[in-house]
């Protein structure tokens, strides 16, 4: 649908800590996340245990530990690295931002919506976090782009601008989704400008009804020239651009239902025109998945990818460029070593961070450290080289 064809309540409320300003709901009550997300983290922690022994074969990865060290803050992680707390009292922690002044934004989104998730400004290490912006129904996405923040909600991008050390002077709707669709997921912006938004599929296994669903779209910063980029992908949750390039990368969650023929969890650049096959095709090869591309790197199975960075430098063991990826059901973070390899990347997976309960936020700093938040706790961490 074009932007504006399906309007939206008002955008959440802005203000400090409390919500100033009074509580302007984005929406009448909704159901507790989405059902795929849901559907996702309750399988992911039963499964995850039936599956441990076998997830070396069949489609599923077990990543060996044992050239981990301590690198402080109760994490390990590679020889050579430094985990320290950047901040706490962030708990449910869903993804991240950092502005023009390379102060670190954080959404919450906790596990039933309630329409009290927010977005803070953490402004330095140890800085308590302030809460800019109250009243937003599971927020999953921040990018700044242009001088404003945009946030991904439940069937929403909203913008906010004029900051003035507390709160938002204003803000305005970017696009709105038809209510069902999916849940809106991270954003991302290309070289020339486009916004890119993984939208999941509203349900585990079925068929979409919306040509929305189930996709990566990309629209203008105003919300208009609304676009699918890529289709058939159950749940793009995070994604990020390699340093330079349109070279669109996601991290894809898999269906719940397929028994011992569950493939791993996804990481994959994602080129615009493509369809991914979901729900027939799962990597399981045959006529379900002809002509659907593969994946860069397989996960763990049942793993609830969420949080994606790519980062250039060494940051412990391989120098180049890697994607950091988060397990949120497995509590652990994932390097995925790039390789151009022809016209695709070619992805080896390392072990690199564990010691979370349920990470799920990662942004690459612009210092060129790591921040990787933990739901559960609500601590944030920032990793760097020694």
């Amino acid at each position: 649908p074009p932007p504006g064809a399906f309007l939206g309540p008002t955008p959440p409320t802005l203000g400090g800590p409390g919500g100033a300003g009074g509580r302007a709901p984005p929406g009448p009550p909704l159901t507790p996340r989405s059902p795929v997300v849901k559907l996702t983290r309750i399988l992911a922690f039963v499964v995850a245990l039936v599956f441990a022994a076998s997830c070396a074969s069949s489609g599923g990865r077990a990543s060996s530990t044992n050239q981990l060290v301590s690198i402080g803050a109760g994490l390990s992680g590679p020889n050579g690295l430094t985990a320290t707390v950047y901040a706490s009292g962030l708990e449910h922690a869903s993804t991240f931002a950092f502005d023009a002044q390379d102060q670190l934004w954080v959404a919450t989104a906790a596990y039933e919506d309630e329409g009290d998730d927010g977005v803070y400004l953490v402004s330095a290490s140890g800085a308590t976090p302030l809460k800019v912006i109250a009243d937003v129904h599971t927020p999953l996405g921040l990018l700044w782009y242009g001088g404003e923040l945009y946030v991904s909600s439940k069937d929403r991008v909203d913008a906010y601008s004029g900051f003035d050390g507390t709160r938002f002077t204003t803000s305005r709707t970017v696009i709105t989704f038809p209510e069902g669709t999916g849940e809106d997921n991270g954003l991302a912006v290309s070289l020339e400008g486009r916004i890119v938004l993984g939208i999941s599929a509203p349900c585990d296994a079925c068929t979409p009804t919306s040509d929305l669903s189930a996709t990566i779209v990309s629209f203008l910063a105003d919300g208009t020239d609304l676009r699918v980029y890529a289709s058939g992908i159950r749940a793009a949750v995070g994604l990020a651009y390699y340093p330079g390039t349109d070279d669109l990368f996601a991290t894809m969650n898999q269906r719940d239902d397929l028994a011992a023929k569950a493939p791993g969890d996804w990481l994959s650049a994602v080129s615009e025109g493509e369809e991914w096959g979901f729900p027939d095709c799962y990597g399981q090869g045959g006529s379900a998945c002809t002509d659907v591309p593969e994946p860069t790197a397989v996960l763990d199975r049942h793993a609830a990818v969420s949080g994606l960075a790519i980062v250039t430098g060494g940051l412990g063991t391989t120098v180049g460029t890697s994607a950091v990826v988060a397990e949120w059901a497995k509590g652990k973070v994932e390097r995925v070593v790039l390789e151009r390899d022809g016209g695709n990347y070619a992805g080896a997976v390392e072990p690199f961070l564990t010691g979370f309960t349920s990470p799920e936020p990662v942004a690459s700093a612009p210092d060129g450290s790591v921040f990787v938040g933990d739901w559960t706790t609500g601590k944030v961490y920032r990793i760097s080289a020694s």
